[in-house]
């Protein structure tokens, strides 16, 4: 018996360290790029051509000032991609979510197909839709506007599909059932009463839509033409696409990693919420 219990203890442990080793391989593999762009924003468009090695140089401050002093403004496009991506993520997960709460909490004649309607909606690529998104934002004259960017994230049905499964998991009907016994409005059971509830998933869904904003290039690219509006990855597109006299791929380097850290900042502060958002938005109970 002991014996047996001994193996058991020895399986147990080698499996667990096992596990740990191909985590610990797993974590390496995924932050040795940020590893290897960390190591090229220091160092100068000569070291660069010369290929890759793991030590830093010397030139981390010289790239950033030069892109600071450079044709194209930075500053602009950071604060221009904060604004797009924060209104983005608090316009999708709020009206995404309330659209859920309807469709969840409501029974009403089309409840079904307006459900399916949604859902086949995420099957149309945004390439499909570009020319006739372009001659609306001209016609109601938002060209060039940043507003044009943010105004189109509050339909997300992908958002929508999430919240959904997520109230069917987590926010039974008669809890809403008594809140309207008791006299509570709806928009104060959804603001009061849903949203506390909502909260992990709200968390997952803002940090995926502010990261889609953030890094989203196709729209903005279309959208935007004044150098003062434009968001960063058009900026940094800008960068590497500067003829050859002007081109400096330690200035692309240091730029892409410095825009890193927002998204890094927003994780930070949400992922408490990711594990819990995620495990029971994706399980139906």
């Amino acid at each position: 018996m002991e014996k047996d219990n001994r193996k058991k203890g020895v399986n147990v442990g080698l499996r667990r360290a096992v596990a740990y080793l191909v985590l610990i391989l797993i974590t390496l593999l995924c932050l040795i790029w940020f590893y290897v762009l960390l190591i090229n924003s220091t160092r100068s468009n000569s070291e660069l051509i010369m290929g890759f090695t793991p030590f830093p140089s010397k030139y981390l401050v010289t790239n950033w000032v030069n892109v600071m002093h450079g044709s194209l403004p930075i500053v602009s496009g950071m604060i221009n991609s904060a604004i797009v991506a924060m209104c983005n993520a608090v316009l999708c997960t709020y009206f995404s979510t309330m659209t859920a709460y309807a469709v969840h909490s409501y029974d009403f004649k089309g409840k079904k197909p307006i459900a399916a309607f949604i859902l086949a909606v995420m099957m149309i690529p945004t390439q499909v839709t570009t020319l006739g998104f372009l001659q609306l934002i001209g016609k109601i004259g938002l060209e060039d506007k940043l507003l044009a960017l943010i105004l189109p994230s509050i339909a997300a049905p992908i958002t929508y599909f999430y919240m959904k499964q997520y109230m069917e998991s987590n926010l039974p009907s008669s809890l809403i059932e008594a809140a309207r016994i008791d006299g509570s409005g709806e928009f104060k059971t959804f603001n009061t009463i849903c949203i506390p509830l909502m909260k992990p998933a709200i968390a997952v869904q803002a940090i995926f839509t502010f990261v889609s904003s953030w890094n989203n290039y196709f729209t903005p690219a279309l959208v935007i033409h004044d150098d003062a509006k434009k968001t960063l990855p058009i900026l940094i597109a800008q960068l590497r696409g500067a003829d050859f006299l002007k081109f400096d791929m330690g200035q692309v380097y240091v730029t892409i990693a410095f825009s890193i850290f927002p998204v890094i900042i927003v994780y930070l502060f949400l992922s408490k919420y990711i594990v819990g958002g995620v495990t029971a938005g994706g399980v139906k109970g």
